[in-house]
């Protein structure tokens, strides 16, 4: 399932960078919510949903920030 209304005005404006910092923030906090759930999975389907597609050595680094690392958006 996916949210393709209502679309934030400016939403479609940011850079890949920060739709995957956000998208990122997103994950961590379902994962808090859902811990059984895989995170790898659920990143992928968000990425995916923007169409952002990333190499597979960076979506393991992300999903490691995730599980371990700091917020990435202040």
């Amino acid at each position: 399932m996916s949210q393709d209304e209502p679309i934030m005005q400016g939403a479609t404006d940011a850079s890949d960078q920060s739709k995957v910092a956000g998208i990122v923030e997103q994950v961590r906090a379902d994962m808090q919510l859902r811990g059984s759930e895989d995170s790898e999975r659920l990143l992928k389907q968000r990425l995916s949903e923007t169409g952002i597609e990333l190499p597979q050595e960076e979506i393991s680094r992300l999903v490691q920030e995730i599980q371990n690392g700091p917020s990435v958006v202040d």
